[in-house]
Protein backbone atom coordinates (compact mmCIF):
# COMPACT_ATOMS: atom_id res chain seq x y z
CA UNK A 1 0.00 0.00 0.00
CA UNK A 2 2.89 2.74 1.38
CA UNK A 3 5.03 1.50 -2.25
CA UNK A 4 2.02 2.17 -4.37
CA UNK A 5 1.54 5.80 -2.29
CA UNK A 6 4.96 6.29 -3.20
CA UNK A 7 4.58 5.71 -6.81
CA UNK A 8 1.44 8.10 -7.10
CA UNK A 9 3.13 10.84 -5.18
CA UNK A 10 6.83 10.56 -7.57
CA UNK A 11 4.89 11.62 -10.61
CA UNK A 12 2.64 14.48 -8.85
CA UNK A 13 6.15 15.63 -7.45
CA UNK A 14 8.10 15.21 -10.77
CA UNK A 15 4.96 17.33 -12.35
CA UNK A 16 5.37 19.47 -9.51
CA UNK A 17 8.76 20.34 -10.20
CA UNK A 18 8.13 20.89 -13.89
CA UNK A 19 5.58 23.70 -13.42
CA UNK A 20 7.92 24.97 -11.07
CA UNK A 21 10.42 24.93 -13.22
CA UNK A 22 7.93 26.45 -16.01
CA UNK A 23 6.64 29.01 -14.13
CA UNK A 24 10.12 30.57 -13.08
CA UNK A 25 11.73 33.91 -14.98
CA UNK A 26 13.55 33.32 -18.20
CA UNK A 27 16.86 34.55 -16.95
CA UNK A 28 16.61 31.70 -13.88
CA UNK A 29 15.60 28.94 -16.21
CA UNK A 30 18.81 29.67 -18.35
CA UNK A 31 20.76 30.32 -15.45
CA UNK A 32 19.55 26.95 -14.13
CA UNK A 33 20.49 25.38 -17.20
CA UNK A 34 23.65 27.10 -17.53
CA UNK A 35 24.45 25.94 -14.07
CA UNK A 36 23.54 22.14 -14.94
CA UNK A 37 25.35 21.93 -17.56
CA UNK A 38 28.66 24.11 -15.79
CA UNK A 39 28.15 21.51 -13.27
CA UNK A 40 28.39 18.25 -15.19
CA UNK A 41 31.59 20.48 -16.81
CA UNK A 42 33.21 21.01 -13.57
CA UNK A 43 32.64 16.92 -13.27
CA UNK A 44 34.46 16.36 -16.42
CA UNK A 45 36.96 18.76 -15.11
CA UNK A 46 37.60 17.13 -11.49
CA UNK A 47 37.29 13.97 -12.65
CA UNK A 48 40.09 14.51 -15.09
CA UNK A 49 42.03 16.23 -12.62
CA UNK A 50 42.05 13.45 -10.86
CA UNK A 51 42.55 10.99 -13.24
CA UNK A 52 45.46 12.99 -14.92
CA UNK A 53 46.61 13.38 -10.81
CA UNK A 54 46.47 9.69 -11.51
CA UNK A 55 48.43 9.33 -14.33
CA UNK A 56 51.07 12.00 -13.22
CA UNK A 57 51.92 9.89 -9.98
CA UNK A 58 52.33 6.65 -11.70
CA UNK A 59 54.46 8.73 -14.28
CA UNK A 60 56.42 9.87 -11.50
CA UNK A 61 56.84 6.61 -10.25
CA UNK A 62 58.05 5.41 -13.39
CA UNK A 63 60.04 8.75 -13.95
CA UNK A 64 61.85 8.84 -10.37
CA UNK A 65 61.64 5.55 -8.75
CA UNK A 66 61.42 2.53 -11.04
CA UNK A 67 63.75 3.63 -14.25
CA UNK A 68 66.23 5.58 -11.90
CA UNK A 69 66.17 2.12 -9.56
CA UNK A 70 66.48 -0.13 -12.72
CA UNK A 71 69.11 2.10 -14.23
CA UNK A 72 71.43 2.18 -11.12
CA UNK A 73 71.22 -1.78 -10.73
CA UNK A 74 72.10 -2.12 -14.46
CA UNK A 75 75.11 0.85 -13.53
CA UNK A 76 76.04 -1.65 -10.09
CA UNK A 77 76.11 -4.76 -12.06
CA UNK A 78 78.35 -3.20 -14.67
CA UNK A 79 80.83 -1.95 -11.49
CA UNK A 80 80.55 -4.94 -9.87
CA UNK A 81 81.66 -6.77 -13.50
CA UNK A 82 84.33 -4.10 -14.03
CA UNK A 83 85.61 -4.38 -10.54
CA UNK A 84 85.81 -8.22 -11.32
CA UNK A 85 87.71 -7.60 -14.33
CA UNK A 86 90.04 -5.11 -12.53
CA UNK A 87 90.59 -7.81 -9.96
CA UNK A 88 91.01 -10.65 -12.92
CA UNK A 89 93.96 -8.56 -14.40
CA UNK A 90 95.74 -7.51 -11.14
CA UNK A 91 95.93 -11.11 -10.44
CA UNK A 92 97.05 -11.19 -13.93
CA UNK A 93 99.81 -8.48 -13.96
CA UNK A 94 103.06 -8.94 -14.35
CA UNK A 95 104.62 -6.28 -12.42
CA UNK A 96 103.67 -4.04 -9.42
CA UNK A 97 103.88 -0.90 -11.53
CA UNK A 98 100.57 -2.27 -13.11
CA UNK A 99 99.23 -3.71 -9.86
CA UNK A 100 99.22 -0.51 -8.40
CA UNK A 101 97.89 0.97 -11.31
CA UNK A 102 94.78 -1.28 -11.17
CA UNK A 103 94.54 -1.06 -7.33
CA UNK A 104 94.03 2.55 -7.74
CA UNK A 105 91.48 1.86 -10.44
CA UNK A 106 89.69 -0.88 -7.98
CA UNK A 107 89.82 1.74 -5.17
CA UNK A 108 87.77 4.46 -7.47
CA UNK A 109 85.17 1.81 -8.97
CA UNK A 110 84.98 0.36 -5.27
CA UNK A 111 83.89 4.24 -3.94
CA UNK A 112 81.80 4.69 -7.13
CA UNK A 113 80.07 1.16 -6.01
CA UNK A 114 79.64 2.45 -2.84
CA UNK A 115 77.95 5.84 -4.14
CA UNK A 116 75.00 3.84 -6.54
CA UNK A 117 74.28 1.32 -3.28
CA UNK A 118 73.59 4.51 -1.96
CA UNK A 119 71.24 6.12 -4.68
CA UNK A 120 69.47 3.01 -5.46
CA UNK A 121 68.87 2.20 -1.47
CA UNK A 122 67.06 5.63 -1.35
CA UNK A 123 64.71 4.09 -4.61
CA UNK A 124 63.76 0.76 -2.41
CA UNK A 125 60.28 0.80 -1.90
CA UNK A 126 58.93 -2.83 -2.92
CA UNK A 127 58.77 -5.53 -0.57
CA UNK A 128 60.46 -7.99 -2.62
CA UNK A 129 63.49 -5.58 -3.23
CA UNK A 130 63.53 -4.97 0.77
CA UNK A 131 64.05 -8.51 0.92
CA UNK A 132 66.45 -9.22 -2.41
CA UNK A 133 68.70 -6.15 -1.43
CA UNK A 134 70.32 -7.69 1.84
CA UNK A 135 71.22 -10.97 0.23
CA UNK A 136 73.30 -8.53 -2.29
CA UNK A 137 75.16 -6.73 0.60
CA UNK A 138 76.03 -9.83 2.44
CA UNK A 139 77.43 -11.28 -0.71
CA UNK A 140 78.94 -8.34 -1.71
CA UNK A 141 80.53 -7.85 1.79
CA UNK A 142 81.51 -12.20 0.99
CA UNK A 143 82.84 -11.11 -2.20
CA UNK A 144 85.05 -7.94 -0.61
CA UNK A 145 86.80 -10.51 1.76
CA UNK A 146 87.55 -12.82 -1.32
CA UNK A 147 88.90 -9.75 -3.19
CA UNK A 148 91.48 -8.90 -0.46
CA UNK A 149 92.50 -12.40 -0.35
CA UNK A 150 92.88 -12.49 -4.09
CA UNK A 151 94.68 -8.80 -4.50
CA UNK A 152 97.38 -10.38 -1.28
CA UNK A 153 97.86 -13.53 -3.24
CA UNK A 154 98.21 -11.66 -6.62
CA UNK A 155 100.84 -9.70 -5.04
CA UNK A 156 102.97 -12.92 -4.51
CA UNK A 157 102.80 -13.76 -8.07
CA UNK A 158 101.87 -16.89 -7.14
CA UNK A 159 99.45 -17.54 -10.19
CA UNK A 160 97.85 -20.99 -9.58
CA UNK A 161 96.58 -20.34 -6.06
CA UNK A 162 95.35 -16.84 -7.75
CA UNK A 163 93.56 -19.01 -10.29
CA UNK A 164 91.90 -20.91 -8.17
CA UNK A 165 90.64 -18.36 -5.54
CA UNK A 166 88.86 -15.99 -8.76
CA UNK A 167 87.60 -19.68 -9.98
CA UNK A 168 86.46 -20.75 -6.54
CA UNK A 169 84.17 -18.98 -4.05
CA UNK A 170 84.83 -15.70 -5.81
CA UNK A 171 83.46 -16.40 -9.03
CA UNK A 172 80.14 -18.27 -6.75
CA UNK A 173 79.66 -14.65 -5.70
CA UNK A 174 80.21 -12.98 -7.95
CA UNK A 175 77.44 -15.38 -10.24
CA UNK A 176 75.22 -14.76 -7.13
CA UNK A 177 75.67 -11.08 -6.69
CA UNK A 178 74.85 -11.20 -10.66
CA UNK A 179 71.79 -13.16 -9.75
CA UNK A 180 70.44 -10.59 -7.28
CA UNK A 181 70.98 -8.16 -8.87
CA UNK A 182 69.01 -9.15 -11.85
CA UNK A 183 65.93 -10.18 -9.69
CA UNK A 184 66.56 -6.32 -8.51
CA UNK A 185 66.71 -5.24 -11.71
CA UNK A 186 63.21 -7.58 -12.66
CA UNK A 187 61.63 -6.68 -9.86
CA UNK A 188 61.72 -2.97 -10.78
CA UNK A 189 61.56 -3.56 -14.48
CA UNK A 190 57.73 -5.42 -13.61
CA UNK A 191 56.85 -2.28 -11.33
CA UNK A 192 57.60 -0.20 -14.56
CA UNK A 193 55.46 -2.04 -16.59
CA UNK A 194 52.75 -1.93 -13.76
CA UNK A 195 53.20 1.27 -13.18
CA UNK A 196 53.20 2.11 -16.94
CA UNK A 197 49.43 -0.51 -17.38
CA UNK A 198 48.11 1.36 -14.66
CA UNK A 199 48.91 4.65 -16.54
CA UNK A 200 46.69 2.97 -19.61
CA UNK A 201 43.63 1.70 -17.26
CA UNK A 202 43.69 4.74 -15.67
CA UNK A 203 43.83 7.04 -18.81
CA UNK A 204 41.36 4.45 -20.39
CA UNK A 205 39.08 5.35 -17.04
CA UNK A 206 39.51 8.99 -17.43
CA UNK A 207 38.79 8.97 -21.21
CA UNK A 208 35.63 7.15 -20.66
CA UNK A 209 34.33 9.18 -18.17
CA UNK A 210 35.36 12.46 -20.17
CA UNK A 211 33.71 11.42 -22.75
CA UNK A 212 30.62 10.39 -21.45
CA UNK A 213 30.49 13.40 -19.06
CA UNK A 214 30.76 15.40 -22.10
CA UNK A 215 28.23 13.33 -23.94
CA UNK A 216 26.01 14.19 -21.07
CA UNK A 217 26.84 17.89 -21.04
CA UNK A 218 25.98 18.30 -24.46
CA UNK A 219 23.24 15.91 -24.13
CA UNK A 220 21.92 18.05 -21.29
CA UNK A 221 22.65 21.30 -22.79
CA UNK A 222 20.71 19.98 -26.39
CA UNK A 223 17.97 19.25 -24.02
CA UNK A 224 17.79 21.59 -21.62
CA UNK A 225 18.25 24.24 -24.64
CA UNK A 226 15.04 23.07 -26.65
CA UNK A 227 13.56 22.72 -23.37
CA UNK A 228 13.63 26.28 -23.05
CA UNK A 229 13.68 27.33 -26.69
CA UNK A 230 10.42 25.70 -26.61
CA UNK A 231 9.14 26.89 -23.63
CA UNK A 232 10.09 30.62 -24.32
CA UNK A 233 9.03 30.21 -28.09
CA UNK A 234 5.38 28.80 -28.02
CA UNK A 235 4.05 31.88 -26.02
CA UNK A 236 6.25 34.10 -28.37
CA UNK A 237 5.04 32.57 -31.31
CA UNK A 238 1.64 33.04 -29.51
CA UNK A 239 1.92 36.29 -28.62
CA UNK A 240 3.73 37.37 -31.77
CA UNK A 241 -0.21 35.46 -33.71
CA UNK A 242 -2.51 37.31 -31.02
CA UNK A 243 -0.34 40.78 -32.33
CA UNK A 244 -0.75 39.82 -36.02
CA UNK A 245 -4.39 39.31 -34.68
CA UNK A 246 -4.49 42.57 -33.67
CA UNK A 247 -3.11 44.27 -36.37
CA UNK A 248 -5.53 42.54 -38.96
CA UNK A 249 -8.46 43.89 -36.95
CA UNK A 250 -9.03 40.75 -35.54
CA UNK A 251 -9.95 41.23 -31.80
CA UNK A 252 -11.48 37.36 -31.45
CA UNK A 253 -8.03 35.92 -30.58
CA UNK A 254 -8.83 33.53 -27.67
CA UNK A 255 -5.32 34.43 -25.11
CA UNK A 256 -4.44 32.35 -21.93
CA UNK A 257 -1.44 32.47 -20.01
CA UNK A 258 -0.10 29.04 -18.93
CA UNK A 259 2.84 30.36 -16.53
CA UNK A 260 3.68 32.94 -14.42
CA UNK A 261 7.34 34.01 -16.51
CA UNK A 262 7.88 36.68 -18.76
CA UNK A 263 6.06 35.05 -21.80
CA UNK A 264 3.32 33.78 -19.44
CA UNK A 265 2.95 38.31 -18.40
CA UNK A 266 3.68 39.14 -21.78
CA UNK A 267 0.06 36.86 -22.92
CA UNK A 268 -1.25 38.39 -20.12
CA UNK A 269 -0.59 41.60 -21.11
CA UNK A 270 -1.87 41.01 -24.42
CA UNK A 271 -5.06 39.82 -22.97
CA UNK A 272 -5.39 42.72 -21.23
CA UNK A 273 -4.73 45.12 -24.92
CA UNK A 274 -7.31 42.72 -26.42
CA UNK A 275 -10.08 43.43 -23.71
CA UNK A 276 -8.97 47.35 -23.92
CA UNK A 277 -9.13 47.33 -27.65
CA UNK A 278 -11.92 45.33 -27.99
CA UNK A 279 -13.77 47.56 -25.45
CA UNK A 280 -12.53 51.15 -26.86
CA UNK A 281 -13.22 49.71 -30.46
CA UNK A 282 -17.36 48.76 -28.91
CA UNK A 283 -17.36 52.05 -27.12
CA UNK A 284 -15.77 54.10 -30.29
CA UNK A 285 -18.24 52.56 -32.76
CA UNK A 286 -20.58 53.66 -30.43
CA UNK A 287 -19.50 57.10 -30.42
CA UNK A 288 -18.37 56.99 -34.27
CA UNK A 289 -22.43 56.08 -34.97
CA UNK A 290 -23.85 58.85 -32.21
CA UNK A 291 -21.16 61.67 -34.18
CA UNK A 292 -22.45 60.55 -37.47
CA UNK A 293 -26.27 60.83 -36.41
CA UNK A 294 -25.43 64.20 -34.18
CA UNK A 295 -23.43 65.80 -36.71
CA UNK A 296 -26.23 64.84 -39.78
CA UNK A 297 -28.75 66.64 -37.47
CA UNK A 298 -26.22 69.07 -36.58
CA UNK A 299 -25.93 69.63 -40.76
CA UNK A 300 -29.59 69.82 -41.19
CA UNK A 301 -30.58 72.58 -38.36
CA UNK A 302 -27.05 74.39 -39.30
CA UNK A 303 -28.55 74.46 -42.85
CA UNK A 304 -32.39 75.09 -42.08
CA UNK A 305 -30.60 77.75 -39.77
CA UNK A 306 -28.54 79.23 -42.62
CA UNK A 307 -31.72 79.59 -45.24
CA UNK A 308 -33.70 81.63 -42.20
CA UNK A 309 -30.82 83.46 -41.46
CA UNK A 310 -30.98 84.36 -45.23
CA UNK A 311 -34.27 85.52 -45.25
CA UNK A 312 -33.66 87.50 -42.17
CA UNK A 313 -30.90 89.10 -43.49
CA UNK A 314 -32.66 90.00 -46.80
CA UNK A 315 -35.93 91.77 -44.29
CA UNK A 316 -33.31 93.46 -42.73
CA UNK A 317 -31.87 94.78 -46.14
CA UNK A 318 -35.48 95.30 -47.15
CA UNK A 319 -36.17 97.23 -44.01
CA UNK A 320 -32.98 98.79 -43.51
CA UNK A 321 -33.79 100.25 -47.02
CA UNK A 322 -36.97 101.45 -46.04
CA UNK A 323 -35.82 103.36 -42.93
CA UNK A 324 -33.35 104.82 -45.17
CA UNK A 325 -35.76 106.36 -47.60
CA UNK A 326 -37.66 107.53 -44.58
CA UNK A 327 -35.04 108.46 -42.93
CA UNK A 328 -34.34 110.84 -46.10
CA UNK A 329 -37.68 111.89 -46.03
CA UNK A 330 -38.16 112.88 -42.67
CA UNK A 331 -34.62 114.78 -42.99
CA UNK A 332 -35.94 116.60 -45.94
CA UNK A 333 -39.33 117.18 -43.82
CA UNK A 334 -36.89 118.84 -40.99
CA UNK A 335 -34.98 120.92 -43.48
CA UNK A 336 -38.69 122.47 -44.79
CA UNK A 337 -39.58 122.77 -41.09
CA UNK A 338 -36.22 124.32 -39.70
CA UNK A 339 -36.80 127.03 -43.11
CA UNK A 340 -40.44 127.67 -42.51
CA UNK A 341 -39.25 128.08 -38.82
CA UNK A 342 -36.81 130.68 -40.02
CA UNK A 343 -38.98 132.50 -42.56
CA UNK A 344 -41.95 132.15 -39.29
CA UNK A 345 -39.23 134.19 -37.29
CA UNK A 346 -38.65 136.91 -39.83
CA UNK A 347 -42.15 137.24 -40.26
CA UNK A 348 -42.29 137.33 -36.67
CA UNK A 349 -39.86 140.05 -36.43
CA UNK A 350 -41.15 142.47 -39.13
CA UNK A 351 -44.07 141.57 -37.92
CA UNK A 352 -43.40 143.43 -34.40
CA UNK A 353 -41.60 146.06 -36.13
CA UNK A 354 -44.96 147.14 -38.12
CA UNK A 355 -46.61 147.00 -34.26
CA UNK A 356 -44.19 149.32 -33.19
CA UNK A 357 -44.14 151.26 -36.00
CA UNK A 358 -48.28 151.09 -36.20
CA UNK A 359 -47.90 151.92 -32.56
CA UNK A 360 -46.24 155.28 -33.18
CA UNK A 361 -48.23 155.98 -36.22
CA UNK A 362 -51.53 155.53 -33.54
CA UNK A 363 -49.67 157.32 -30.96
CA UNK A 364 -48.64 160.22 -33.85
CA UNK A 365 -52.45 160.48 -34.94
CA UNK A 366 -53.65 160.76 -31.72
CA UNK A 367 -51.17 163.65 -30.92
CA UNK A 368 -52.19 164.69 -34.50
CA UNK A 369 -55.99 164.56 -33.45
CA UNK A 370 -55.16 166.25 -30.08
CA UNK A 371 -53.18 169.06 -31.78
CA UNK A 372 -55.72 169.39 -34.72
CA UNK A 373 -57.30 172.22 -32.74
CA UNK A 374 -53.85 174.23 -32.42
CA UNK A 375 -53.16 173.52 -36.07
CA UNK A 376 -52.75 177.32 -36.62
CA UNK A 377 -50.30 177.47 -33.70
CA UNK A 378 -47.74 174.84 -35.08
CA UNK A 379 -48.16 174.65 -38.80
CA UNK A 380 -44.47 174.75 -38.30
CA UNK A 381 -44.56 171.79 -36.50
CA UNK A 382 -46.99 169.93 -38.50
CA UNK A 383 -44.81 170.04 -41.88
CA UNK A 384 -41.66 168.99 -40.02
CA UNK A 385 -43.87 165.85 -38.72
CA UNK A 386 -45.24 165.53 -41.90
CA UNK A 387 -41.97 165.34 -43.19
CA UNK A 388 -40.82 162.73 -40.81
CA UNK A 389 -44.11 160.54 -40.83
CA UNK A 390 -42.91 160.88 -44.79
CA UNK A 391 -39.51 159.29 -43.69
CA UNK A 392 -41.42 156.13 -41.20
CA UNK A 393 -43.85 155.83 -43.81
CA UNK A 394 -41.38 154.98 -46.40
CA UNK A 395 -38.96 152.67 -43.60
CA UNK A 396 -42.13 150.99 -42.87
CA UNK A 397 -42.61 150.07 -46.73
CA UNK A 398 -39.13 148.93 -47.00
CA UNK A 399 -39.63 146.54 -44.18
CA UNK A 400 -43.37 145.57 -45.44
CA UNK A 401 -41.70 144.97 -48.57
CA UNK A 402 -38.81 142.57 -47.22
CA UNK A 403 -41.90 140.85 -44.93
CA UNK A 404 -43.31 139.79 -48.65
CA UNK A 405 -46.73 138.29 -48.84
CA UNK A 406 -47.62 138.64 -45.21
CA UNK A 407 -46.82 142.27 -45.06
CA UNK A 408 -48.87 143.06 -48.00
CA UNK A 409 -51.26 144.49 -46.08
CA UNK A 410 -48.66 146.30 -44.17
CA UNK A 411 -46.97 147.95 -47.23
CA UNK A 412 -50.50 148.96 -48.00
CA UNK A 413 -50.94 150.94 -44.77
CA UNK A 414 -47.78 152.24 -44.77
CA UNK A 415 -48.10 153.48 -48.15
CA UNK A 416 -51.45 155.06 -46.58
CA UNK A 417 -49.55 156.18 -44.32
CA UNK A 418 -46.77 157.65 -46.43
CA UNK A 419 -49.38 159.77 -48.56
CA UNK A 420 -51.28 161.44 -45.69
CA UNK A 421 -47.80 162.28 -44.90
CA UNK A 422 -47.59 163.94 -48.07
CA UNK A 423 -50.74 164.95 -47.80
CA UNK A 424 -50.09 167.02 -44.53
CA UNK A 425 -47.18 168.41 -45.70
CA UNK A 426 -49.44 169.48 -48.75
CA UNK A 427 -52.15 170.79 -46.51
CA UNK A 428 -49.64 172.70 -44.29
CA UNK A 429 -48.97 174.90 -47.10
CA UNK A 430 -52.99 174.83 -47.75
CA UNK A 431 -53.84 174.51 -43.70
CA UNK A 432 -55.79 177.53 -43.86
CA UNK A 433 -58.14 177.04 -46.62
CA UNK A 434 -58.22 172.88 -45.31
CA UNK A 435 -58.17 173.22 -41.31
CA UNK A 436 -61.93 172.04 -41.12
CA UNK A 437 -61.77 168.80 -43.41
CA UNK A 438 -58.31 168.15 -42.44
CA UNK A 439 -59.70 167.79 -39.06
CA UNK A 440 -62.19 165.62 -39.93
CA UNK A 441 -59.83 163.48 -42.07
CA UNK A 442 -57.58 163.41 -39.19
CA UNK A 443 -59.91 162.27 -36.71
CA UNK A 444 -60.86 159.48 -39.22
CA UNK A 445 -57.63 158.62 -39.82
CA UNK A 446 -57.12 158.03 -36.18
CA UNK A 447 -60.00 155.45 -35.81
CA UNK A 448 -58.54 154.10 -38.63
CA UNK A 449 -54.97 153.87 -37.56
CA UNK A 450 -56.61 152.97 -33.83
CA UNK A 451 -57.92 149.86 -35.96
CA UNK A 452 -55.02 148.92 -38.13
CA UNK A 453 -52.89 149.09 -34.54
CA UNK A 454 -55.06 146.74 -33.12
CA UNK A 455 -54.95 144.58 -35.88
CA UNK A 456 -51.34 144.62 -36.18
CA UNK A 457 -51.36 143.73 -32.61
CA UNK A 458 -53.44 140.44 -33.63
CA UNK A 459 -51.23 139.78 -36.49
CA UNK A 460 -47.56 140.41 -34.53
CA UNK A 461 -49.69 137.81 -31.78
CA UNK A 462 -50.51 135.24 -34.43
CA UNK A 463 -47.45 135.65 -36.10
CA UNK A 464 -45.38 134.86 -32.30
CA UNK A 465 -47.81 131.59 -32.06
CA UNK A 466 -47.17 130.53 -35.89
CA UNK A 467 -43.69 130.66 -34.76
CA UNK A 468 -43.47 129.32 -31.84
CA UNK A 469 -45.49 126.18 -33.54
CA UNK A 470 -42.58 125.95 -36.26
CA UNK A 471 -40.02 125.58 -33.85
CA UNK A 472 -42.04 123.12 -31.81
CA UNK A 473 -42.05 121.42 -35.32
CA UNK A 474 -38.19 122.00 -36.19
CA UNK A 475 -37.67 120.67 -32.55
CA UNK A 476 -39.47 117.27 -33.20
CA UNK A 477 -38.41 117.08 -36.54
CA UNK A 478 -34.80 117.15 -35.41
CA UNK A 479 -35.77 114.35 -32.69
CA UNK A 480 -37.70 112.81 -34.91
CA UNK A 481 -34.92 112.75 -37.11
CA UNK A 482 -32.26 111.98 -34.72
CA UNK A 483 -34.04 108.83 -33.44
CA UNK A 484 -34.78 107.60 -37.58
CA UNK A 485 -30.69 107.78 -37.67
CA UNK A 486 -30.31 105.76 -34.47
CA UNK A 487 -33.31 103.52 -35.15
CA UNK A 488 -31.44 103.39 -38.87
CA UNK A 489 -27.74 102.62 -37.09
CA UNK A 490 -29.50 100.08 -34.92
CA UNK A 491 -30.79 97.98 -38.25
CA UNK A 492 -27.89 98.04 -40.02
CA UNK A 493 -25.89 96.84 -37.09
CA UNK A 494 -28.73 94.79 -37.08
CA UNK A 495 -27.74 93.32 -40.70
CA UNK A 496 -24.02 93.71 -39.93
CA UNK A 497 -24.49 90.97 -37.07
CA UNK A 498 -27.00 88.89 -39.06
CA UNK A 499 -24.54 89.07 -42.24
CA UNK A 500 -21.77 87.54 -39.58
CA UNK A 501 -24.42 85.19 -38.33
CA UNK A 502 -24.91 83.64 -41.48
CA UNK A 503 -21.29 83.54 -42.40
CA UNK A 504 -21.02 81.46 -38.66
CA UNK A 505 -23.99 79.52 -39.55
CA UNK A 506 -22.34 78.48 -43.13
CA UNK A 507 -18.95 77.83 -41.18
CA UNK A 508 -20.63 75.84 -38.92
CA UNK A 509 -22.16 74.19 -41.72
CA UNK A 510 -19.18 73.41 -43.49
CA UNK A 511 -18.05 71.86 -40.45
CA UNK A 512 -20.56 69.77 -38.97
CA UNK A 513 -20.42 68.62 -43.10
CA UNK A 514 -17.03 68.24 -42.50
CA UNK A 515 -17.39 66.21 -39.28
CA UNK A 516 -20.05 64.13 -40.64
CA UNK A 517 -17.66 63.27 -43.23
CA UNK A 518 -14.44 62.76 -40.61
CA UNK A 519 -17.48 60.43 -38.51
CA UNK A 520 -17.66 58.49 -41.95
CA UNK A 521 -13.91 57.92 -42.02
CA UNK A 522 -13.72 57.13 -38.45
CA UNK A 523 -16.58 54.37 -38.74
CA UNK A 524 -15.02 52.91 -41.87
CA UNK A 525 -11.76 52.71 -40.24
CA UNK A 526 -13.48 50.82 -37.41
CA UNK A 527 -15.14 49.14 -39.16
CA UNK A 528 -11.98 46.78 -39.89
CA UNK A 529 -11.62 45.58 -36.53
CA UNK A 530 -13.49 42.12 -35.68
CA UNK A 531 -14.75 41.61 -32.67
CA UNK A 532 -16.55 38.20 -30.86
CA UNK A 533 -19.86 38.12 -30.42
CA UNK A 534 -20.26 38.41 -26.50
CA UNK A 535 -18.21 41.62 -26.86
CA UNK A 536 -20.77 42.55 -29.45
CA UNK A 537 -23.48 42.08 -26.83
CA UNK A 538 -21.61 43.88 -23.91
CA UNK A 539 -21.21 46.88 -25.73
CA UNK A 540 -22.91 49.87 -23.75
CA UNK A 541 -26.74 50.64 -25.96
CA UNK A 542 -27.36 53.90 -26.82
CA UNK A 543 -30.20 55.94 -28.33
CA UNK A 544 -30.33 56.58 -32.21
CA UNK A 545 -31.01 60.40 -31.99
CA UNK A 546 -33.84 61.10 -34.61
CA UNK A 547 -32.56 63.31 -37.52
CA UNK A 548 -34.33 67.33 -36.93
CA UNK A 549 -36.58 67.08 -40.01
CA UNK A 550 -35.67 69.85 -42.60
CA UNK A 551 -38.04 72.87 -42.42
CA UNK A 552 -39.06 74.34 -46.28
CA UNK A 553 -36.79 77.05 -47.02
CA UNK A 554 -39.46 80.15 -46.90
CA UNK A 555 -39.59 82.03 -50.25
CA UNK A 556 -38.31 85.50 -49.56
CA UNK A 557 -40.66 88.58 -50.31
CA UNK A 558 -39.66 90.79 -52.96
CA UNK A 559 -38.72 94.90 -51.37
CA UNK A 560 -41.10 97.32 -51.87
CA UNK A 561 -38.44 99.60 -53.08
CA UNK A 562 -35.24 99.26 -54.63
CA UNK A 563 -32.20 98.83 -51.92
CA UNK A 564 -29.75 101.24 -52.17
CA UNK A 565 -26.37 101.19 -54.33
CA UNK A 566 -24.18 100.22 -51.32
CA UNK A 567 -26.71 97.74 -50.06
CA UNK A 568 -27.31 95.77 -53.30
CA UNK A 569 -23.09 94.96 -53.07
CA UNK A 570 -23.47 93.12 -50.30
CA UNK A 571 -26.57 90.96 -51.40
CA UNK A 572 -24.94 90.00 -54.65
CA UNK A 573 -25.20 85.69 -55.79
CA UNK A 574 -25.57 83.02 -53.51
CA UNK A 575 -23.97 83.46 -49.99
CA UNK A 576 -20.05 83.17 -50.00
CA UNK A 577 -17.36 83.03 -47.31
CA UNK A 578 -15.30 85.52 -47.03
CA UNK A 579 -12.89 86.99 -44.25
CA UNK A 580 -13.90 90.49 -42.88
CA UNK A 581 -11.06 91.45 -40.74
CA UNK A 582 -12.85 94.18 -39.14
CA UNK A 583 -11.52 96.11 -35.89
CA UNK A 584 -13.73 94.03 -33.96
CA UNK A 585 -12.86 90.36 -34.85
CA UNK A 586 -12.16 88.19 -36.97
CA UNK A 587 -15.80 87.99 -38.60
CA UNK A 588 -16.90 86.51 -41.81
CA UNK A 589 -19.54 88.60 -44.03
CA UNK A 590 -22.04 86.46 -45.80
Amino acid sequence: MSRGNELNRAPRSKGKIIKTFYNLKIATKLLVSFIAVLVLTACVGVISVMQLGKVHQMSTDLSTNWLPATRSLLELKGMVASYRSQEMAHALSGSFTEMATYEKSMDESWKALQKKRTEYEALISEPEERATYPVFEKLLAQYALEHNKIIAISHTQDTDQVSGLIRGKSQQLSREMGEALDKLTQVNLAGALSAGQTADTVYEEARLWVLGLLLGSVALGLVLALWIARIVARPLAEAVKVAQSVAAGDLTSHIEARTTDETGLLLDALKGMNDSLVKIVGEVRTGTDTIATASSQIASGNQDLSSRTEEQASSLEQTAASMEELTSTVKQNADNARQANQLAVSASEVAVKGGNVVSQVVDTMGSINASSKKIVDIIGVIDGIAFQTNILALNAAVEAARAGEQGRGFAVVASEVRSLAQRSAAAAKEIKTLIGDSVEKVEEGSKQVAEAGRTMEEIVGSVKRVTDIMGEITAASQEQTSGIEQINQAITQMDQVTQQNAALVEEASAAAQSLQEQAGSLVQAVSIFKLSTQSKAARPGFTHLTPIPKVAKPTPKPPAKALPARRAAASATAPQLAMAGDAKGDWTEF
